[in-house]
């Protein structure tokens, strides 16, 4: 059996290799293939473990160009044409690779020189070939990897593909999402703890326990992954998912900032343009979370550009704009119809309340209501956002236009619907969504109505599911001084200082104002 293993420093002997062996991480993967098609089969497998799709199909193509027998070559390109936590693109593609390797699944699994490569053959068999949705099939084939698992459970290869497969499969699994990421995070930990360099390990474990209880789990291999392979814009772009977590906004405009430079590096006419997409959408969240007011309208600019350039990317670019005027407060009358996208509504309705316009803000409230009913006609698919977000924020501007109404009773009705909803959801992760959480809004609404400790108490849950988000910070700071605690209102508006500092806003202004006055 030969055993390769790709390493990011190579020895003097293997210099040859040093430029198409660094920069992927290192990881052994056994495997019955030629010697000259090792160096791309494993580069290829660094890359996908990082979901640097375009740079693994090209490194799998060479290695089955030196062996063209060579089935875990095969396999591992037929993996890159699917995000395997989203929605399918293309099942397609992969049956067809897996056609070149043979023509049917039992001249397949013969070319598969082991047990060991036999069993992957047969996962994605599963997977691309099997019956039913992709949600059946994601099922099937992480079986199929708890079988080679249990066969191989001191192998790191069969450990890594295992936790992914828990992942792809965990939205599919219904009320076992959150137990099969857990299992999927202590596969991938032990994985990590024996090789702090390998890029499934780190980027598992940044997936596994992507929610605000387990964020902290993952902290070290975000850190980590940030390095391990800097030519793949995802893997500059996931640690963002912990840093969010923990409220490390720098780290989060950094990040996204080199993912989309990553991106943009590699980008050739004709190619996707969803990790450009992708950092610019979290990078600007970061930036508005430090009041870096005029990076967050760069990323902005950025995706009309991209926009102007290539289809489908109308309803990022709506939510980018939405979430500048409701992150900024710079309300403003919007041209909105329904074919708006509900982040666009729910930042009209916000302006119009703030700008007193009543009728429009009826006009957002009416086109959301129609968006809710359409979303639960389609229905919810295991990878398609159900109308629970969208939900939410119709009961956001329902409740400020009743508010706006006077009817101070039915608002507070539709805003403690609107929480209970967030129950139906997966734990807060990534950006806000909606873009203004209805946890917050509901705690400013009780802070302006006087009710002081409901809208602490909201606050801080807003906080506990999104850490140090500067709103929050703000609205609790200023409840605390109605209340008149100067020092809890002094401690968060410090908080909101460390976080806007260098800014040029009016909440960095009233922070220090507070704090100067206040002299605690």
């Amino acid at each position: 059996m030969k055993k390769f293993l790709l390493v990011l420093l190579v020895s003097a002997s293997n210099l040859l290799f040093a430029a198409d062996l660094r920069d992927v991480g290192s990881l052994s993967f056994e495997n019955s293939g030629a010697k000259a098609a090792q160096p791309h089969f494993l580069r290829g497998v660094g890359f996908l473990h990082s979901f640097g799709w375009k740079q693994a199909i090209r490194e799998f193509k060479k290695a089955q160009q030196a062996d063209a027998d060579f089935a875990l070559a095969y396999w591992g390109e037929s993996l890159c044409y699917n995000h395997p936590l989203i929605g399918e693109w293309n099942r397609q593609t992969p049956m067809d690779i897996l056609q070149r390797l043979g023509a049917t699944p039992e001249v397949r699994l013969a070319k598969a020189g082991t047990p060991r490569e036999k069993g992957f053959i047969k996962a994605v068999e599963a997977l691309f070939n099997g019956p039913g949705d992709i949600a059946e099939r994601r099922i099937a084939y992480k079986d199929a990897m708890q079988a080679h698992y249990a066969q191989f459970p001191d192998d790191d290869e069969v450990a890594a593909f295992y936790a992914l497969s828990l992942l792809s499969a965990a939205r599919a699994s219904g009320d076992d999402l959150m137990k099969m990421n857990i299992l999927a995070g202590s596969i991938a930990t032990r994985l990590f703890k024996r090789n702090k360099n390998h890029p499934g390990a780190a980027h598992y474990v940044i997936h596994s326990f992507d929610d605000p209880l387990h964020a902290p789990l993952a902290l070290e291999a975000a850190q980590k992954f940030a390095q391990i392979a800097p030519a793949v814009s995802h893997a500059r772009h996931m640690p963002t998912h912990i840093f969010i977590q923990h409220g490390m906004w720098p780290d989060v405009s950094t990040s996204n900032q080199s993912a989309y430079d990553a991106a943009k590096d590699l980008w050739e006419p004709g190619d996707a343009v969803g990790d450009m997409v992708h950092a610019l959408d979290w990078g600007q969240y970061g930036d508005l979370q430090q009041g870096d007011y005029e990076k967050a309208q760069l990323w902005i600019t950025r995706l009309e550009s991209i926009a102007e350039q290539n289809e489908g990317q109308e309803g990022s670019l709506e939510k980018v704009r939405a979430r500048y005027v409701v992150e900024t407060e710079d309300w403003q009358i919007m041209a909105v119809s329904d074919q708006s996208t509900a982040a666009s509504l729910l930042a009209a309705g916000l302006s119009a309340i703030h700008l007193d316009d009543l009728k429009a803000a009826e006009n957002a409230k009416e086109l959301l209501a129609a968006k809710v009913v359409a979303m639960e006609k389609r229905g919810k698919g295991a990878y398609r956002e159900g109308p629970v977000p969208t939900k939410i924020m119709y009961q956001e501007i329902a409740a400020l236009v009743s508010l706006a109404e006077g009817d101070e009773a039915q608002a507070l009705v539709l805003l403690e619907e609107g929480v209970e909803l967030t129950k139906q959801l997966p734990p807060p992760n990534g950006t806000a969504n909606p873009i203004k959480p209805v946890h917050e809004l509901y705690a400013e609404v009780l802070s302006g109505l006087g009710r002081f400790d409901q809208s602490i108490a909201l606050f801080n849950g807003s906080l506990a599911r999104t850490p140090n988000r500067s709103r929050s910070l703000l609205g609790l700071a200023r409840t605390y001084a109605k209340l008149g605690d100067e020092e809890a209102a002094a401690q968060l508006y410090r908080r909101l200082a460390e976080i806007r500092k260098g800014s040029n806003t009016k909440d960095l202004q009233e922070a220090e104002q507070y704090l100067s006055m206040a002299q605690l």
